[in-house]
């Protein structure tokens, strides 16, 4: 067998005129890039799809063939390079982590279009209030879901259930209010208020119950454990509502 037979490899996945398979995309790349040439072969309707599983006894596509020996999916290719594949349902600080550098980056460019500076105090004062906004809408994607998630810690929520709902707007509100410096008599209080509850809740779920929970931060379908970050968040917005009081008096 040559060298360039040992480098090819065969690719099957779906390219129908509706839907293009992403991860077939994702494995022609990543053959592609270990050097491989691809025999690329697209499974063109649902029929044909089928069939092809039926004929290789799998249940899904792409499958990738080297060197006559099936390799499997885009997980299997992944793991046949010795290249990590994410556990979907494992814990994990990126979401928070990508909205918090966002909200500071966001923070800069508005201190630096602002002032033509990147004044520390103001630019401080806008990466709490963004990332507030940022962490809301996050929320609001599905407020339903992130209800669920929040009335398992939530002191005021397992109280009154109505708050679960009501808190991603209030803290959407406190947010865009303390972004703009307007109605500062409705934005103090409000963080502090929620702030405060929620530091509550979180030190008293994580650090009293010593309860496994996932925080609701990020919303109801997140995988980030309830516990510091949770609470610094609300720190954050009662450290933010009392810094404003210097505004007002």
């Amino acid at each position: 067998m040559s060298a360039a037979t040992d480098r090819t490899a065969t690719l099957y996945r779906m390219v129908m005129p509706q839907h293009t398979c992403p991860f077939g995309l994702k494995a022609k790349a990543l053959l592609e890039r270990e050097g491989y040439t691809v025999d690329d072969h697209w499974l063109k309707t649902r029929e044909e799809t089928d069939a092809f599983k039926a004929e290789n006894g799998v249940r899904t596509t792409p499958q990738t063939f080297i060197a006559g020996e099936r390799v499997g999916g885009y997980d299997d290719l992944r793991r046949h390079f010795g290249k990590p594949v994410a556990d979907p349902k494992a814990v994990t600080y990126k979401p928070v982590i990508a909205i918090f550098a966002m909200a500071a980056l966001m923070a800069l460019a508005a201190s630096w279009a602002a002032f033509g500076t990147l004044a520390p105090v103001r630019a401080g004062e806008w990466f709490i209030a963004i990332a507030m906004c940022l962490l809301a809408v996050q929320k609001l994607r599905d407020v339903e879901s992130f209800s669920n998630m929040f009335l398992g810690y939530d002191l005021l929520a397992q109280r009154w259930v109505p708050y679960a709902y009501v808190y991603p707007f209030a803290e959407a509100a406190a947010g865009v209010l303390m972004i703009s410096g307007a109605l500062m008599w409705v934005s103090i209080p409000l963080a502090f208020v929620i702030g405060t509850i929620g530091a509550v809740s979180v030190f008293k779920a994580v650090y009293v119950d010593k309860r496994e929970l996932k925080c609701a931060c990020v919303g109801g379908d997140s995988n980030v454990p309830l516990g510091f970050v949770s609470l610094t968040e609300n720190l954050m917005m009662v450290a933010m509502a009392i810094w404003m009081l210097r505004y007002v008096f």
